[in-house]
């Protein structure tokens, strides 16, 4: 996936150790990366929403590959908030999700 403009590595990580986009989060990357894969769903789930609504959309997609995301997708969209439109409709532009949420929210099926 070409990315357009990525934050640079130096740029991550505060001086405690933790991804730009957990300012109120005390977690480093490593563990991070590892929440985003945990087999607690209710904490994998958090992490991924809160990496989506905080993390600019390019420093996702250096976190996690389009393959994850879909699979996550179900789970997380409703934890969007204000971002969950952007989100959908990229997923939807670029083919990685093809559900659309109603106004009640739930997936339903494009139209063939």
């Amino acid at each position: 996936m070409s990315l357009l403009c990525p934050t640079p590595a130096d740029r991550w990580l505060d001086e405690r150790g933790r991804p730009y986009f957990l300012w109120d989060t005390e977690l480093t990357l490593d563990e991070l990366k590892a929440g985003l894969r945990s087999e607690d769903a209710a904490w994998r789930n958090y992490l991924w929403a809160k990496l989506l609504r905080q993390a600019k959309p390019d420093d996702v997609f250096q976190l996690v590959d389009p393959a994850e995301l879909r699979q996550q997708w179900p789970a997380i969209a409703q934890r969007l908030g204000d971002k969950g439109p952007f989100w959908r409709w990229l997923l939807q532009r670029w083919g990685i999700i093809d559900a659309i949420a109603d106004q009640d929210g739930h997936a339903c099926r494009k139209p063939a």
